[in-house]
């Protein structure tokens, strides 16, 4: 295993971002001007730095200056909201949280930025391309209104001592998905007997806030078969014996994993970051989520750094592939921006592979991008284990949109908690996961009626 300081990733980035400049094309600017940006701060110091080089970059190759803001996540979030109530926008802000691309492409409220998107649009995979190719109700089409930059997936991260302390081996792991994660339940079994009392199986985010809980009952949801939950036509088919079946087992696995104790009693209560604090504790055995943030954190501790295992998704239960959803971050260019041909130029500077690929790898390859030949020719994104195991599961591997790309409502499920309000009715409310169904069919039946997709 290679473990990168700050300083030899920092290294390796200069000397790529070297070569990659002379490769870069000319930047046709008409005279030089200033684009207003929101950035969001990274998770990782890196990736911040990372940012200000490129702008510094695009501002000596084009002329132009980016005023930028480099803002913190949530209340970034905040401030998009703000500005697009009140119509003061900037020329240019990120998609946080990421299904805004999707509402707001709805209520014609961004600039069409397929012109941007055709410069490498050869180079995107499928997902990275429909995460931008959303539905304008006004103008009763589709259509790219977001540059995508980079996506995420979410990976299994496994504390390979606790298993082994149990008596198990990494290869001992089965490879369908009821079956992997009722190893986890095992794992605790048998580190309970050794008098380890506070370690649970699953680091399952039951909690009815947030986005961790969406996506994890989003990914049980495909892995049980109901990806055609939403088609690429809008639909929604809870009608569809298939979808529903799979509703019912997303419904009833977690949550009968968390009342058998395999899960950690305040797993209903967590914020986005708790299961994260709970896997670093080593409280729980196993996480499913996001990004490998929860690798990235211990990077300097070698030893823990060393003993967690990224691992890409368990087959499903049929012995099939499962592919991941890949939300994709890129820039939105508001109606009402002053400067959209200086925001679009610099987002057809960062979208340059060469540049794109110093971004990302700066940022510790915590994000990754959704141009499969970037991590095809550059070996930096093997060398490690968790990176290498990382792009095989988002870049490589199969993966699908989420279901608000297809239409906005499916955002409003999200916003509302309406599945993982289902899973608190079973938890807490004593219903069955029958019941808790068709409380939760009825009412995205409802958001989904608000947005009509109009045929062709």
């Amino acid at each position: 295993m290679i473990i990168l300081s700050r300083r030899s990733v920092l290294r390796s980035s200069l000397a790529a971002a070297a070569a990659g400049m002379l490769a870069r094309p000319y930047l046709a600017n008409a005279a030089a001007t200033t684009a207003t940006v929101w950035w969001v701060q990274g998770f990782a110091e890196e990736e911040d730095i990372s940012f200000k080089k490129i702008v510094a970059d695009y501002a000596k190759a084009s002329g132009n200056t980016i005023d930028y803001s480099i803002i913190p996540y949530a209340p970034e979030r905040q401030k998009i909201v703000s500005a697009m109530t009140s119509g003061v926008v900037p020329d240019l802000f990120q998609n946080n949280p990421a299904e805004i691309i999707a509402l707001y492409a709805w209520e014609d409220k961004l600039v069409d930025v397929t012109d941007v998107v055709e410069t490498q649009k050869s180079l995107y995979n499928e997902t990275g391309l429909l995460t931008a190719y959303c539905y304008n109700n006004a103008e009763k089409r589709r259509s790219f209104y977001g540059v995508p930059y980079t996506s995420a997936v979410r990976p299994n991260h496994i504390w390979r001592p606790l298993v082994e302390k149990a008596g198990y081996t990494m290869e001992d792991l089965p490879r369908t998905w009821d079956a992997f994660y009722d190893f986890f339940k095992e794992v605790q079994k048998k580190l309970r007997a050794q008098g380890e009392r506070k370690v649970y199986a699953l680091g399952f985010q039951m909690n009815t806030t947030g986005n961790d809980c969406n996506a994890l009952f989003d990914y049980f949801l495909i892995a049980h078969g109901g990806q055609d939950i939403v088609t690429k036509d809008g639909r929604l088919h809870l009608d569809d014996p298939k979808v529903r079946e799979a509703l019912l087992k997303t419904l009833t696995y977690p949550t009968t994993a968390y009342k058998e104790g395999f899960v950690p009693p305040g797993a209903i209560n967590w914020n986005d970051a708790d299961d994260n604090n709970a896997f670093h504790a080593k409280q729980i055995v196993m996480d499913l989520d996001g990004t490998i943030s929860t690798e990235v954190a211990v990077i300097h501790k070698e030893q823990d750094y060393r003993d967690i295992v990224t691992m890409g998704l368990p087959l499903s239960n049929d012995g099939k592939p499962v592919p991941s959803q890949a939300p994709s971050v890129g820039g939105l260019i508001p109606k009402g921006a002053k400067n959209v041909d200086v925001a679009k130029d610099f987002l057809k500077y960062l979208i340059q592979p060469q540049v794109l690929n110093e971004y990302l790898k700066t940022g510790l390859g915590r994000n990754i991008p959704c141009m499969p030949s970037i991590v095809q020719d550059d070996p930096w994104w093997r060398e490690d284990p968790h990176r290498a195991a990382y792009v095989q599961q988002g870049v490589l591997g199969p993966t699908l949109p989420n279901f608000w790309t297809f239409n906005p409502a499916y955002a409003q499920v999200q916003n509302e908690h309406v599945w993982p309000t289902a899973w608190a009715d079973i938890t807490t409310g004593g219903m069955t996961p029958e019941a808790a169904a068709d409380k939760a069919f009825k009412r995205a039946a409802e958001i989904f009626a608000k947005y009509p997709i109009a045929e062709g």
